[in-house]
């Protein structure tokens, strides 16, 4: 069923906008609940840009939310409006699209992998409608523009700061479902772990997935929190003190476990959670930045001024499209020696002279 985001959820898709795509909404912006639309007062166009959830909705503190503040971004800064459209489930893809076809949406914005078979058949139906979608790049059609991401690159150096700042030796990474665009986290991560025991001659070990069979725990969705909780506490149990969880909502549940257990942190993905999730920022070691914000903006503004192209955009390290927040809280506890060793880690990446592969790597 479909269900129109309130004012409330586009407020806080602003609020992530303030990192991902520069300043918020201003008060010439008005949002209206029933309809689940947004328009600028000023700068009007017809522009209509329109946007799909994943499972999750729009409030999700991860890539939904991201996703909306690109749209809403583009209010403030284009005079667009907008309709965004959330999904329960897996079922709600497919009428919820159908029912934008009848809005005459100048681009609709799918969000998520799970997305991709509903996204293919209404752009094979609909040629002359224009459709995005973020983390998918299946999808060769001359009207669909796929916006991914190489967050194994990112991963890398969370994974590294992880293994830096476990006191046990033991950290830990879940996956919502098993996806590319989940395990390639998963991947980076641990590979980042590697290089620390390298760097260091130490031995941390990753709980939760193994690269070279790519099997690991997975809690089959991106909603329960409960799977969260449980999944992070036993891990915790198994003396892990830093979780990566890569499952959208249901990580908030491993950080409620966190809560519970003194020394654990959490390494947030998608947005930078000690923004998009305060309730949990005392928790965040740091988080892997997917720029959706960026991407959605772009893309909207590239149509609105005639230049859309189905050429995929590729988030990465060297273009800013991914990239690990600031350790916040943790900064006294991350050694200065680390965070040089990151610095040049980071750099060594995105000028090729290290290369971080997943099997789930979008291709160049």
């Amino acid at each position: 069923m479909k269900k129109y985001a309130s004012a409330a959820v586009l407020v806080a898709a602003a609020a992530l906008a303030l990192s991902g795509c520069g300043a918020a909404p201003t008060d010439s912006s008005t949002n209206t609940a029933s309809t689940g639309s947004s328009t600028a007062a000023s700068n009007s166009t017809d522009f209509l840009a329109c946007m799909v959830s994943d499972a999750g909705g729009f409030d999700d503190k991860s890539f939904n939310q991201s996703g909306a503040a690109g749209l809403e971004q583009a209010v403030t800064d284009l005079g667009i409006t907008t309709k965004l459209v959330e999904s329960d489930d897996g079922s709600d893809f497919a009428p919820n699209l159908t029912s934008l076809k009848a809005q005459n949406c100048g681009l609709t914005v799918t969000v998520g992998f799970n997305l991709s078979d509903a996204t293919k058949a209404m752009a094979e139906a609909n040629p002359d409608i224009k459709y995005a979608i973020v983390d998918d790049a299946a999808i060769e059609l001359p009207n669909v523009k796929s916006l991914v991401f190489k967050t194994s690159d990112a991963s890398f150096l969370a994974g590294y700061a992880a293994a830096a700042y476990s006191k046990t030796g033991t950290v830990a990474t879940f996956g919502g479902m098993n996806i590319p665009t989940v395990t390639i986290f998963m991947d980076g991560f641990v590979d980042g772990v590697a290089r620390y025991n390298e760097d260091f001659s130490k031995d941390v070990k990753v709980l939760g997935w193994d690269k070279a069979s790519q099997n690991g725990t997975f809690t089959g969705d991106f909603d329960d929190l409960s799977k969260g909780q449980n999944t992070a506490t036993s891990f915790i149990d198994q003396g892990a003190d830093v979780i990566m969880p890569v499952a959208g909502p249901v990580g908030g549940g491993a950080a409620v476990a966190a809560q519970s257990h003194d020394g654990v942190a959490i390494i947030w993905v998608d947005t930078d959670g000690y923004v998009s999730a305060p309730e949990y920022k005392d928790l965040f070691l740091t988080s892997v930045v997917k720029e959706i914000p960026v991407a959605v903006y772009d893309t909207v503004k590239a149509t609105v001024d005639g230049q859309f192209s189905a050429d995929p955009y590729i988030g990465t390290l060297a273009n800013e499209g991914v990239g690990i927040a600031p350790f916040h809280d943790y900064e006294d506890q991350i050694s200065q020696e680390v965070k040089d060793k990151l610095d040049q880690l980071k750099a060594d990446i995105a000028d090729g002279t290290l290369e971080v592969t997943s099997i789930s790597d979008p291709a160049a």
